[in-house]
């Protein structure tokens, strides 16, 4: 076997492998010579067939199984023996023809086609220095997301007046409806004590609305139109009429923060309560900390980077990325700083995005690497069974699918792999703290801090399992809407290594984001 490197520019390199035809022969007459013992045919004794006769009958078969071996065999042992480390998958073209190879007439010749990764030093995790916002949970922190907790969770009774009664924002109306479209009902269109919240937004625009003034007993039709990313598509972007027969009406209570809003929520007082609410803010400060100072982490490896980067690599994450745009551009999703611009200048910023998410995927591999950093089995097995868990009832299924797809497994891995090496880096980098206001800690690099009057509740849920339960409104009524999607354009994880799988959620200050 021959090795020639015919070309080698940038990170591209092409290699042409000859095999002469006399090894080749000799490759087939030893291949012969192990399957004889086991080669039946009519008119010779079990084994005693003769190797020319062998040859003869099914030579060209077993040399093209034999070709079919030594291609990925020997392009495995050419990278190996070079010390090569690919970057895409070797593209392979035969050279030789067939027939002459076949025949035992001409050399067998390939060429592979690669790219390979970049040789680069990269910093010294030590030698970084990053800043990590933190910030304290406030009493006025608590006390708002207190004051949220008691209106979500009133108690609701009947309205005083009776039957003269008039339903208002903030009441509960408890009725029957069936939906139709064009006079006929369309399936899962009705219900029965149906509780709808007026102003609560559970429902379908206009749903809430044409329920003001009811009285229990009246009968009402309201006119609505589902909205265009309405989840059951059938149903998007119709006009449709609901034929409600109103029940009851009922007030809410008084909010009251006490010992019974917390036993509603499944604490034992209120002083339960709040330690509960303090330690979810607790966690979410820190995970908002640790997404701030990782952003600031990536930044610094990006400045301190400098490469070559493997084209075919930037060109799959681009695609990746041009897609979930073009999703966006064809569903009106754009974020308004995006709009207005031209096709050309969005895919050369896209496509910027994609090279920082290379770059920074490639200095995270390097340095994991280099430091003996990867995924155990037992973390890979935690991920499919978290995974597993969020699908009640398909468990078995989900952990199937898993085992049958590495693919999927190497979706997964991708960033447990990346956060254990951020890990790595945190650990020996010079990391200051700085105390900072929740606001600032939730900012985006691009918004200002928002002014300090005032704390801001908590975005995220409640830590009482049951605080959002009280709402009435978390089934999955015909009437009720979905929440819009996501504008989605690939900025937001302008930092996102390339290893990973999911496409970005928002803009944002691309340059800041995190995976």
């Amino acid at each position: 076997m021959n090795v020639i490197e015919k070309s080698s520019e940038g990170l591209s390199r092409t290699f042409e492998i000859v095999f002469p035809k006399d090894d080749l022969q000799a490759r087939l007459d030893a291949k012969i010579e192990e399957i004889r013992p086991e080669v039946r045919l009519k008119g010779f004794r079990p084994g005693k067939v003769p190797a020319s006769h062998i040859r003869k009958m099914f030579g060209e078969s077993i040399m093209g199984d034999l070709l079919n071996e030594l291609v990925p065999d020997t392009t495995q042992k050419t990278l190996d023996e070079k010390k090569i480390r690919p970057a895409s998958q070797p593209d392979v073209k035969v050279t030789s023809e067939a027939q002459d190879v076949m025949a035992g007439k001409a050399d067998f010749s390939f060429e592979i086609s690669l790219e390979v990764m970049p040789e680069f030093e990269p910093a010294d995790p030590a030698k970084l220095k990053v800043e990590r916002p933190v910030a304290d949970v406030e009493d006025d922190e608590i006390n708002e997301a207190l004051e949220r907790l008691a209106s979500e969770n009133r108690e609701f009774s009947a309205k005083k007046g009776g039957k003269n009664a008039k339903a208002e924002e903030g009441d509960v109306v408890v009725v029957d409806f069936v939906g139709k479209i064009d006079g006929e009902a369309f399936e899962g269109g009705a219900a029965e004590d149906a509780r709808v919240a007026i102003g609560d937004g559970a429902f379908i625009p206009g749903f809430e609305e044409q329920l003001v003034g009811a009285k229990t007993g009246e009968e009402r039709v309201l006119k609505v139109t589902f909205p265009d990313q309405y989840q059951a598509q059938h149903l998007a972007g119709k006009e449709a009429e609901f034929d409600v027969t109103v029940k009851a009406i009922e007030a809410p209570g008084e909010a009251k923060i006490d010992d019974e809003l917390a036993k509603r929520l499944g604490l034992e007082d209120l002083d339960g309560l709040k330690d509960a609410l303090k330690k979810n803010f607790e966690r979410e400060h820190a995970q908002q900390s640790r997404l701030k100072v990782k952003r600031a982490l990536l930044d610094e490896l990006d400045a301190q980077h400098t490469f070559d980067l493997p084209p075919k690599m930037v060109e799959a994450e681009f695609e990746n990325i041009w897609r979930e745009v073009s999703h966006a551009i064809e569903h009106d999703h754009l974020e308004e700083e995006d709009k207005g611009k031209s096709e050309d200048e969005l895919k050369a910023e896209y496509r910027g995005i994609a090279e920082r998410r290379v770059r920074l995927g490639l200095v995270l591999a390097e340095i994991g690497r280099r430091n003996n950093i990867d995924v155990t089995q037992e973390e890979l097995s935690r991920a499919i069974n978290q995974e597993a868990v969020r699908y009640p009832g398909q468990e078995r299924q989900v952990v199937e699918f898993y085992q049958k797809k590495p693919q999927a497994v190497a979706q997964l891995r991708a960033p447990l792999y990346e956060e254990k090496v951020v890990d790595y880096i945190l650990e020996l980098a010079d990391v200051s703290e700085k105390s900072v206001s929740k606001e600032t800690l939730y900012a985006e690099e691009d918004e200002a801090p928002a002014p300090a009057k005032k704390k801001a509740p908590a975005k995220k849920k409640a830590p009482a399992k049951k605080a959002a339960a009280k709402a009435g409104n978390g089934e999955k009524k015909p009437a009720a809407k979905k929440a819009p999607a996501k504008k989605t354009a690939a900025k937001a994880d302008g930092d996102k290594p390339a290893a990973k799988k999911k496409a970005p959620a928002k803009k944002k200050a691309a340059a800041n984001k995190d995976a």
